[in-house]
């Protein structure tokens, strides 16, 4: 499985995006839960790669103050990483999801 990864500068620090290149295309519901990955793949469409190369890129990114993951392959490279914990872990559709924050 790839991953697309896409690393977004702004004044505030770096904000990952990461999710499996099956979901890149996909709006996944649930209830009143809704990510629209298709309509907002360019904000995770940054290179695509392997989850060795995905760690390699979060664990180089310095100042990182949030993250978006979304699939299965994604989520276990942001907790190996250190990126999100297990418990912050959720789920719609059937498909695993994070959203990290860095509150200073």
């Amino acid at each position: 499985m790839m991953i697309y990864i896409k690393v977004h500068d702004s004044q505030n620090g770096t904000l990952i995006a990461m999710c499996d290149s099956d979901m890149i295309n996909k709006v996944l519901k649930e209830g009143e839960v809704v990510i629209d990955i298709k309509s907002y793949g360019s904000f995770y469409s940054g290179k695509l790669v392997d989850s060795r190369e995905a760690a390699k890129i979060v664990r180089g990114t310095k100042n990182v103050f949030s993250a978006n993951i979304i699939g299965k392959e994604s989520i276990g490279v942001a907790i190996d990483t250190g990126l999100v914990r297990m418990v912050n872990v959720l789920h719609v559709d059937g498909v695993p999801y994070a959203h990290s924050y860095k509150i200073a």
